[in-house]
């Protein structure tokens, strides 16, 4: 008969990121921060991804989709404007404690609806993999100095 292995808790039980030891090894786009607190290499998390973004005033990412990935967002402070739909038609914003559902698939641009601040929001994504598929959709957004331009986010 073999002894029954108790899980080890103190090693594989509750993982605390304090902020100061959140991850900017990210992605990074002109006009946003983005650090890493929940992922794989950090706490072992398998299913989801949880992070911070920073978007500066005036910040917009192009349209795009995160692919099967669910995201979810929780505004902390500042303003921030969603568009979303084949052609960007629907528009919504919030503000501080307000939380923001992106189910898959759907083509959506995010954007720093106020000038005279940023947007300071927790993300957390159904998936680890970075996924964004970029679309050939103009926006129906006022061009602005600050555009949130990467790799990943085109103009």
């Amino acid at each position: 008969m073999s002894a029954q292995v108790k899980p080890d808790w103190e090693r594989n039980g509750i993982r605390v990121v304090r902020s100061s030891e959140l991850d900017l090894n990210t992605p990074q786009t002109p006009g946003m921060t983005r650090a890493a607190a929940i992922n794989h290499a950090r706490t072992g998390a398998s299913k989801l991804w949880a992070g911070t973004v920073v978007v500066e005033p005036n910040a917009k990412t192009g349209a795009h989709h995160h692919g099967d990935l669910e995201t979810v967002l929780y505004i902390v402070r500042g303003r921030a404007r969603f568009r979303w739909g084949e052609r960007l038609e629907f528009v919504d914003e919030a503000g501080p404690g307000d939380f923001i559902f992106v189910p898959p698939y759907v083509p959506h641009q995010e954007i720093n609806a106020d000038p005279g601040q940023p947007v300071e929001a927790v993300v957390v994504r159904s998936g680890q993999e970075p996924i964004v598929v970029n679309l050939d959709i103009p926006s129906p957004e006022t061009p602005s100095d600050t555009k949130w331009i990467d790799p990943t986010h085109r103009s």
